[in-house]
């Protein structure tokens, strides 16, 4: 008995299908191979996460840490101080990295406060833009009613000003200076020896990360707002995420 054509060309076709197909990620080869590029997870993107804490860390931000998507088979490793004076804690932190003959091998260095709450795929998002970076920083902004964005000075007015500036939605903003909530910074860096010691100071009128972007800038180095990556920063006092 003979097939119909139709019949016989429909069964043909889902034949060729099943013993031809190479998959969703070889058909658009081409496609699959810029993703990659964009993500960049086939070079070294070895991390340390930082985080400065006062001893305790919220239980409402912890699920979102616990959430954060690494790059397949890359090296991240989580160091916390505790009970320090910010500035100092940052220096010395960041001093022990440069120094230590293993930690010194990674390539970024991710600051974490201990009131963000990131989202999933934000680190991902930040080793994309600062391809073209020094550090980048995802948004957030000062808790209350009056917050302004962590997003410091038009880097294209003189001289240096570290005023909040107004968000670009979605876009990689320059800028002279971000927070530390959730900043991915290049290790190489901290280890430039032209860069004002130490490397991050509270100091009357600047906070420690302001004095650090404005040493570094003077350097030559260049920041950004990845406002892809929307950060919520918790009040514990009142339990609202601004």
């Amino acid at each position: 008995m003979r097939l119909p054509r139709s019949r016989f060309f429909a069964a043909w076709r889902l034949y060729k299908r099943f013993m031809e197909y190479v998959g969703k990620h070889n058909e658009d080869l081409s496609g699959s191979i810029a993703r990659l590029k964009k993500g960049r997870g086939y070079e070294d993107l070895s991390t340390i996460w930082l985080t400065v804490t006062r001893g305790a860390i919220p239980a409402a931000v912890l699920p979102s840490w616990f959430s954060i998507q690494t790059p397949m088979n890359q090296a991240v490793v989580k160091i916390f101080v505790q009970q320090q004076e910010v500035g100092d804690a940052y220096d010395a932190a960041i001093n022990s990295f440069i120094s230590d003959p293993n930690l010194a091998k990674f390539k970024y260095v991710l600051t974490v406060e201990e009131d963000n709450i990131p989202p999933h795929d934000g680190l991902l998002k930040l080793y994309e833009s600062i391809k073209d970076f020094d550090a980048v920083g995802g948004l957030y902004w000062t808790k209350g009613e009056g917050g302004q964005p962590m997003i410091y000075g038009a880097p294209d007015e003189f001289p240096i000003n570290f005023r909040p500036q107004e968000p670009i939605p979605d876009a990689i903003q320059r800028c002279n200076g971000l927070g530390m909530g959730f900043t991915l910074f290049r290790m190489s860096m901290f280890k430039d020896k032209s860069i004002q010691r130490p490397l991050f100071r509270t100091a009357p009128g600047s906070t420690q990360d302001l004095y650090f972007f404005k040493n570094a800038a003077k350097r030559g180095y260049r920041f950004a707002s990845d406002n892809r990556v929307k950060v919520g920063h918790y009040d514990p006092s009142s339990g609202v995420t601004w």
